[in-house]
């Protein structure tokens, strides 16, 4: 399959499938919260469409934890295992979820036609029939997408909402690994049962969890050096992993950790960081980067490695060594600025203007309406708004949104009465949100924006970089911008301390070079 196919194999839709009578579900074979969840909103949408459908899984151990257990008694989930998988053939269609037909963690179950639902990345190109979106934070926040996209009514099943909300609960370690806004659009959205939750997350950890817990911390690696910790645990389940950092973190000379254990088919990890020089998801992106995913929030993250992967890249190297190395090269790669104590070096950088193109941009006063602070959501993370305040934003084509004091902005750009043109949000992932601050509710941001057209006195200094930098900027000395080599180092013409990173294609897009 070629890059094409591959990009539209990724928006399947679920009416695609529509075309078979008998669906079987396939989770993968040690299936978690996330799995059974995808797995009974695909079932409970076939079931609604007058299909034959089934759930199952295979492998060698049926499940037996307790929370996992409570949640298919007491939602009603239809989860078969199948012990003998090549006793029961399956006709019609097969769904495999939460993992890629094919791949190490699912046992491969023959069938007449195939179909992949998952969110972590591409491992084995078995069928057209795919729908792989890695960025999310759980299976059954794409199972919602796909069901939001046929208009099936899950807020009027509150088992399966309920079932939803455990899934992402439990696949971001307790949203603590939460950063996608359509996890939290669709946290938000569900119609869940509170006494049930309460009830599945109490009852995570057994005596033998505790005990595996208790010898990993015996058997911790420490870099005095950077101050992080690695620990190999024993195969348990992902939430001890995140029990095991928490605790690691609490110990003094210990900045940042990385805890994980080995399922079957990778490496499942959770990293921890309590310093501002170090965000978790940025950190749990860099250890899997090209052989898995990695995500969650500035404190706490994790991600999972594919072993096959993996296998390829690293055929030689043991899984603790390759930890503890990728933590050494993330520290070793990356140059520290603070914006605020450096200007930008001029005599090495290149001079360039804003492009005479529409831009969007956003009063902050213009969202009183929603409360005198107000919090928008954006891919990149979420940003509370002093609407008091005589602040402007810009709201680029990426979706990416930019502070800018007022002085400055009307320097710079000059607003004008044109609509926003429908084509402006095309390249943007996810178009940022606006809570209302007294209901709640949320708003496209677009609502709100107005367009402007930059002046000649939009330039900037840009700097091609060789290395990593991670720069705080002026306006936020709490929180870093990471630029790889190959990204640019920034700065606006009239304040050389106001430095941050642009991506080389955004700079292409946006600025045009002076002589």
């Amino acid at each position: 399959m070629d890059r094409r196919g591959e990009e539209k194999s990724r928006e399947m839709m679920l009416d695609e499938l529509l075309g078979y009578d008998r669906v079987t579900i396939q989770c993968h074979d040690n299936p978690d919260a996330d799995a059974i969840a995808s797995g009974f909103g695909l079932y409970c949408f076939f079931r609604d469409q007058g299909k034959d459908v089934r759930l199952l899984y295979a492998g060698k151990n049926r499940v037996r934890k307790a929370n996992l257990t409570l949640m298919v008694e007491k939602l009603g989930i239809p989860l078969k295992y199948l012990a003998h998988p090549g006793e029961e053939p399956v006709d019609g269609l097969l769904i495999t979820v939460d993992c890629q037909f094919g791949a190490g963690n699912v046992t491969k179950i023959p069938a007449e036609e195939i179909a992949v639902i998952d969110h972590h990345p591409l491992e084995v190109i078995c069928t057209e029939k795919m729908r792989l979106q890695p960025n999310l934070g759980s299976c059954a926040t794409l199972v919602w997408t796909m069901l939001q996209e046929m208009h099936y009514p899950v807020e009027k099943n509150k088992n399966l909402g309920t079932a939803l909300y455990y899934g992402l609960f439990m696949d971001t370690n307790q949203f603590s690994e939460l950063s996608n806004p359509v996890d939290m659009d669709m946290r938000e959205s569900l119609n869940f049962d509170k006494n049930l939750i309460s009830l599945f997350r109490n009852s995570n950890i057994s005596l033998k969890e505790l005990e595996i817990a208790g010898v990993a911390l015996l058997r911790c690696n420490y870099n005095d050096d950077y101050q992080f910790a690695v620990i190999h645990s024993q195969p348990c389940d992902p939430n001890v992993l995140g029990l095991i950092s928490d605790f690691l973190l609490q110990v003094a000379g210990v900045n940042t950790c990385v805890v994980y254990n080995e399922d079957g088919g990778g490496y499942k990890f959770s990293v921890r960081s309590c310093i501002r020089e170090v965000n978790a998801n940025e950190l749990s992106e860099y250890l899997s980067e090209g052989i898995g995913s990695g995500g969650g929030h500035v404190e706490k993250a994790g991600g999972y490695i594919s072993m096959k992967l993996y296998e390829e890249k690293y055929p030689t190297l043991h899984s603790e060594a390759y930890f503890n190395n990728r933590m050494t090269q993330y520290f070793d790669n990356f140059e520290i600025v603070y914006a605020k104590e450096r200007k930008f070096p001029v005599t090495e950088g290149k001079k360039y203007r804003r492009r005479k193109e529409l831009l969007a941009c956003l009063k902050a006063a213009d969202l009183a309406e929603l409360g005198n602070v107000v919090s928008i959501r954006t891919e990149d993370g979420t940003m509370d708004i002093d609407t008091r305040q005589d602040r402007y934003f810009t709201l680029e084509r990426t979706g990416e949104l930019h502070p800018v004091p007022a002085e400055r902005f009307h320097r710079i750009l000059e607003l004008c009465e044109l609509p926003l043109p429908e084509e402006y949000c095309s390249s943007m992932g996810y178009i940022p949100r606006v809570k209302d601050g007294r209901d709640g509710s949320n708003h496209l941001l677009t609502e709100y924006v107005r367009m402007s057209m930059p002046a000649d006195a939009f330039c900037i200094y840009a700097l091609e970089l060789k290395r990593g930098v991670k720069i705080f900027p002026i306006w936020d000395e709490d929180t870093y911008m990471t630029g790889r080599a190959g990204d640019y180092l920034v700065a606006s013409e009239d304040d050389l301390h106001n430095m941050f990173i642009e991506p080389a294609q955004n700079l292409l897009n946006n600025f045009e070079e002076m002589a």
